[in-house]
């Protein structure tokens, strides 16, 4: 009997992703902005990535972890979007175990790395202002790229402990997750075992994927601050504040969702609260990032004229 009740438990149904839309006229307009916003995202996104990789005046330390950020945004989006329109527009809500495992280690990994990456990043501007002659020695090409590559391993590190802890645990009842997609605390409210443990491993995760960036990132930008205040030329220090404003803004919308959603108590959790704040940071974010570096950038409208000529010359 035990082993029937638990393979009812793992195996036998799907969990059912109650969405964050009904049918209603509003709620199918918010749908459509979500759609319009996805498109955005995957072309804002895309675009980024292969300008960097076609422009060779942008194949710098910077420009790089930018087409980094570009492709794990890009990624983030199409884990959690299609889904949510395929359940809506179809009108079946299930989601296998398999997909939701899925779900929960790439949304997990890239959210990790985009941590990791950010802290890079500012680790970079820390470098070009306040050490720019020792630039190309402190952040060359092959420094560039371990920090690429440690920032996507140690995010699918925690992606695999999260997924495979996650999904240890007996599911039972109705199986209704209260999200539009497989997020980890939305999940361990259906849990039948006792999940505080696993609720104390989140923490710490988050500690070292959250905190510990944040804290580099503070670190670099405090130091940025100062020597840009030192700085005399008021041209350097305008195109100093302008790079790195718009990084700052991209670290403070990014950490603050994923701390509102990972780093609070279970019992002050609202079903409500949390779906609005995770659409905010993996579907807005994603759209708002491609922007935010693409308009305030000179390097990267250059580039996009240079591929419409190119494409003007070519017909």
């Amino acid at each position: 009997i035990l082993m029937m009740q638990w393979n009812n438990w793992t195996f036998n149904s799907d969990f059912i992703l109650l969405g964050i839309f009904n049918h209603s006229p509003l709620h199918t307009f918010f749908f459509s902005l979500t759609l319009g916003i996805f498109f955005m995202a995957l072309m804002g996104n895309s675009t980024m990535v292969f300008l960097i990789y076609l422009d060779a005046q942008l194949h710098t330390p910077m420009y790089i972890l930018l087409s980094q950020l570009s492709l794990m945004d890009l990624m983030l989006i199409c884990t959690t979007v299609p889904q949510m329109a395929f359940n809506f527009l179809s009108g079946n809500k299930s989601i296998s175990m398999a997909g939701c495992g899925s779900q929960i280690f790439f949304y997990v990994s890239l959210l990790g790395a985009e941590c990791f990456l950010l802290a890079s990043m500012a680790y970079d501007r820390y470098v070009a202002i306040c050490h720019p002659l020792r630039y190309s020695v402190l952040m060359s090409h092959k420094v560039c790229g371990l920090m690429a590559a440690s920032s996507w391993i140690l995010g699918s590190l925690d992606g695999i402990i999260e997924v495979a802890a996650a999904l240890s645990f007996s599911y039972c009842g109705a199986r209704e997750i209260p999200h539009f997609f497989c997020e980890v605390p939305a999940l361990l409210t259906l849990s039948c075992s006792d999940t505080l443990t696993y609720e104390k491993l989140v923490f710490f995760c988050c500690v070292i994927m959250l905190i510990f960036p944040v804290a580099i990132i503070i670190a670099s930008y405090t130091r940025v601050i100062l020597a840009v205040i030192r700085m005399g030329s008021t041209e350097s220090r305008h195109k100093a504040f302008a790079t790195c404003s718009s990084h700052l803004v991209v670290v403070g919308m990014y950490y603050g969702a994923a701390m509102f959603i990972y780093m609070r108590p279970s019992s002050g959790r609202s079903p409500n609260q949390d779906k609005m704040v995770s659409a905010f940071y993996t579907i807005l974010t994603p759209m708002l990032n491609p922007l935010i570096y693409s308009l305030r950038n000179k390097e990267v409208a250059r580039a996009f004229m240079k591929v419409l000529g190119m494409d003007k010359a070519t017909a």
